[in-house]
């Protein structure tokens, strides 16, 4: 049994080890020699294997034994990424090695107008996004340890001898930190590659290859009884069964891609770390061989580890306890360097990548604008950049060592990865909308990161705490707020989505959604316009974005800016050489547009293109562009304004007509349906008094004896329904000669306030229970000149439809009369309801019932109404906002009589 002391001495020979190889490549590189290993593309593909991290050694395993052949989707995103490197990858090396990008935050903040907001909102969510992925790297460290720790790896997990997991994590966590600070912080220029660090990544690559693939092969030879009884096992477990989920293989699939490329310690050795463009082409199809033989024997682990190993046992370390339930404890010891090979590249490459954008984006900003002189100010710019990135590693390590003491150590590994790759998946829209797209902005990018991180907190960071933990049990299961909702695994009331489907599905699908739509609705600056170009635009030609005009600048002014950045040894050879080449005698050159352009870049290697250009700027104090470029800028803007003027004006013309068209259409559909109730109601409406008049006729001609009584109240019925008869065939007549204009007028001479009392007393005459009405005396004397019977009729037909249709406990009719300038308005409304939009869009067409189909009548009152009105060269029109159902209506000036002035002439005469 291995002790866990021997352990850790092995640990630290295996460290000791990865020191010393990183510490020749770095002295190779510097003396220029071992440029054939230190820059082949085979140590170029075997860092890219910083993809399989402790995620895929240990937990690709538990994925299995827990999800089936799910895990593979782990390894088919990146394949598909490698194999398409034609379509977006080339697209990535080309611009970094052009803009001398040094991170991802870098590419995005430089492609929008190297803003240098936008890099600090990159470099914020990378590293929130990354920390559980150092959480996850420092839980499998110490998972493993702990197993060696246990009593009897065949007992349950939990057993661990004592063993204190915090303390543990602490000093992997510190060893991580100082070997990140002695090989990775050493360089200030990261567009030269950490040669150290990436030689004992291609190292770390082998071992972790060499270790699983020796696992394997003892699992299937050694404890299966051979390849065709593993296969046999296989076909005989759940694992080997092809049960796909479509939706949860896509988005895992699509997030394992996004990861792969938006990762920022991916970026680091794909992009930043890259020497020659044509080491993607050996790298397309040997990356995916790598991942192919890392994951060959996982589901014979996976398989074997559930058929032999006690129930409880953590699938995610069948790697090391088969072979120490065994008794191979060189080859369990071996699996173990496997796991912290994974485990320590990560957060070192990962580290150092975060740390880089921290120090650039967050750290220099902050230091320029709090200097006075800005870059010329004294202080060391290159001592400070280092102290910047060294804390950063510190911070960084600190944070993943913070989220796994919180977060309790999941014991699902797959889990804490997936939250991790969910994080920057945040960064696709913008990367690759910004590589394809010229049309995206710098305002669209910030919309679409800040959606997107928000719902990826709210939907995958803060519930992978638990329930109760960051967010309330109660948010889980009714919403932030009591809103259904807001619930983090079911937003807008989507349910059965799997939790990580739902996820990707809101972040990523709203994230690009806001980039697309605020992209559309904002205007890019100019450079934000050349940057885009150049990006866009990066296989045509490779180039700065823009010039300088270098006229304010003096060579000095950037000699000390340069020696303060770059050092001074290696800021005076860059100005000698340029020197040179303009043929000046001294190591002073010209101050060029071309010796700007070259300079800023080359610092941009250093400190970020936003903060170099900042820099820059203090000095050179303004900018330029070719004349091209302008030209082409400007003739392209004055196409897209003069299109997108027509486009606005047949978008306006089109919307109009679309609306008065949908209108129409909506009011004929309605009129069509009220024409056929209408129909069918009038024909209701003749045959019901048509019928009562027969019946009742026939029973007075056909009864032999019949009393005075009798004959009274069926000569009553029959009256009365002749003149219900009557009443509807005047409507109709009435109707129709209003609408003919055939109506004669008859003006007379009344005051307002009687023809109010005479409609009031008509439509309440006989009835019941009569509507309580409410009305000012004051305002109604008024002397009126109009024909005073049609408008008793409007006013007549206004009171019965209250009556008829307010539906309130104490109904109440309010009549209100007001003196305009312009004319007088009497206005109806009643305590009801009130109607609906659809209803009041048709209530004066003919065959429209106020408040719908109930009452009596064929809907032709209002109708009346509004021709009456119309010939009394007034208007009756719906009061929309009233509590109630409201009309109103105005009589103009012509029809109300001046009051008659006394005769002072004849009063004179008389006294």
């Amino acid at each position: 049994m291995v002790t866990l002391n021997q352990l850790i001495f092995v640990c630290l020979a295996y460290v000791v080890g990865l020191f010393a190889v990183a510490f020749w490549a770095e002295r190779a590189a510097i003396r220029g020699r071992g440029n054939r290993w230190l820059r082949s593309p085979m140590v170029y593909t075997l860092s890219l294997s910083i993809y399989c991290t402790a995620w895929t050694f240990y937990g690709a395993v538990g994925y299995a034994a827990r999800s089936g052949l799910e895990y593979l989707t782990i390894y088919l995103g990146p394949s598909l990424v490698m194999i398409g490197w034609w379509w977006i990858l080339r697209r990535l090396v080309r611009i970094g090695r052009s803009q001398r990008v040094t991170s991802i935050a870098d590419l995005i903040s430089s492609r929008f107008g190297k803003s240098n907001t936008l890099a600090v909102v990159v470099t914020v969510m990378a590293v929130i996004g990354v920390t559980p992925y150092i959480a996850l790297q420092l839980q499998s460290v110490v998972l493993s340890l702990a197993i060696f720790a246990a009593p009897d790896p065949l007992l349950a997990v939990g057993e661990d001898g004592g063993f204190n997991k915090g303390q543990a994590a602490f000093w992997v966590a510190a060893g991580l930190a100082v070997f990140t600070l002695l090989f990775g912080t050493r360089n200030l220029n990261v567009n030269e590659r950490h040669h150290g660090v990436v030689i004992a990544v291609a190292v770390e690559a082998v071992v972790k290859l060499f270790a699983l693939i020796a696992v394997g092969s003892f699992v299937v030879w050694g404890l299966a009884g051979g390849l065709g009884e593993t296969l046999a096992r296989i076909d005989a477990s759940a694992i080997g069964r092809w049960e796909v989920e479509g939706g949860r293989w896509v988005a895992l699939t699509m997030v394992s891609a996004a990861a792969f490329l938006c990762l920022p310690r991916m970026f680091q050795v794909m992009v930043v770390e890259n020497d020659e463009e044509r080491h993607l082409q050996i790298a397309s199809w040997a990356f995916p061989l790598y991942l192919v033989l890392i994951s060959l024997f996982v589901v014979p682990i996976a398989v074997i580890g559930l058929d032999l190993m006690p129930a409880g046992s953590n699938p995610d370390l069948f790697v090391l306890s088969l072979p120490l339930s065994q008794g191979q404890n060189g080859l369990a010891m071996l699996a173990f360097l496997g796991g912290f090979s994974s485990a320590t590249s990560m957060v070192i490459v990962a580290t150092l990548a975060l740390s880089t954008m921290v120090s650039n984006h967050i750290v220099m900003p902050i230091w320029l604008n709090a200097g006075s002189s800005g870059a010329v100010q004294s202080g060391d710019v290159r001592a400070v950049v280092i102290r910047a990135r060294r804390l950063s590693v510190l911070l960084i390590i600190g944070f993943g060592f913070l989220y796994y003491r919180v977060s309790g150590g999941s014991s699902a590994l797959a889990a804490i990865g997936t939250i991790s790759f969910g994080g920057v998946a945040q960064f696709l829209p913008a990367l690759l909308g910004g590589i394809f797209w010229r049309g995206g902005t710098r305002a669209g990018a910030l919309a679409g990161l800040g959606v997107g991180f928000s719902l990826w907190v709210f939907t995958m960071l803060l519930p992978s705490f638990g329930q109760g933990a960051a967010l309330s049990v109660a948010t889980f299961e009714q919403g932030v707020l009591g809103l259904g909702w807001l619930r983090p695994q079911a937003l807008f009331g989507i349910t059965g989505l799997d939790p990580t489907v739902h996820a990707v599905f809101w972040s990523v699908g709203l994230n690009a959604l806001s980039f697309i739509v605020v992209s559309l609705v904002t205007f890019p600056d100019p450079i934000e316009r050349l940057q885009g170009a150049q990006f866009v635009n990066v296989l045509e030609h490779a180039g700065p974005a823009r010039g300088w005009t270098a006229t304010l600048a003096g060579s000095e002014d950037l000699m000390i800016m340069s020696q303060r950045i770059l050092g001074a040894s290696e800021a005076q050879a860059f100005f000698a050489s340029h020197a040179r080449a303009q043929g000046l005698p001294g190591d002073l050159p010209e101050p060029t547009s071309d010796f700007v352009q070259a300079l800023e870049r080359e610092l941009a290697a250093s400190v970020g293109a936003a903060t170099a250009h900042a820099m820059v700027s203090q000095i050179v104090g303004g900018t330029s562009v070719s004349v091209q470029d302008l030209m082409a800028v400007a003739d392209e803007s004055a196409q897209m304004l003069e299109y997108s003027s027509q486009l606005e004006a047949k978008s306006r013309e089109l919307s109009a007509t679309a609306a008065q068209l949908r209108s129409a259409n909506e009011k004929l559909t309605q009129l069509s349906l009220q024409k056929d109730t209408f129909l069918s109601q009038i024909s209701h409406e003749l045959r019901t008094p048509m019928t009562s008049i027969r019946s009742f006729s026939e029973i007075l001609r056909d009864a032999g004896s019949m009393s005075t009584e009798e004959k009274t109240r069926y000569a009553s019925i029959i009256h009365s329904e002749t003149i219900r008869l009557t009443r509807l065939l005047d409507d109709l007549l009435d109707l129709s000669v209003l609408e003919n204009g055939q109506v004669t007028l008859y003006p007379a001479q009344g005051r307002l306030s009687d023809v109010l009392d005479r409609a009031q007393a008509t439509a309440l005459a006989g009835q019941s229970d009569p509507i309580r009405v409410v009305r000012d005396d004051g305002p109604e004397d008024v002397h009126l000149h109009t024909d005073l019977d049609r408008l008793v009729q409007v006013f007549i037909n206004l009171v019965t439809n209250a009556h008829k249709y307010c539906r309130a406990d104490a109904p109440e009719l309010r009549i209100t009369v007001t003196r305009r300038p312009d004319d007088l308005v009497v206005d109806f409304v009643d305590n009801g309801a009130g109607l609906n939009a659809e209803a009041r869009a048709v209530i004066f067409e003919k065959f429209s019932r106020v408040a719908g189909q109930d009452g009596e009548g064929a809907g032709l009152g209002l109708a009346i109404c509004r021709e009456v009105m119309l010939r009394l060269g007034g208007s009756i029109e719906y009061l929309p906002g009233m509590a109630g159902t409201g009309f109103r209506v105005a009589l103009p000036l012509e029809a109300i009589e001046a009051p008659q002035k006394p005769d002072i002439a004849g009063i004179s005469a008389a006294s």
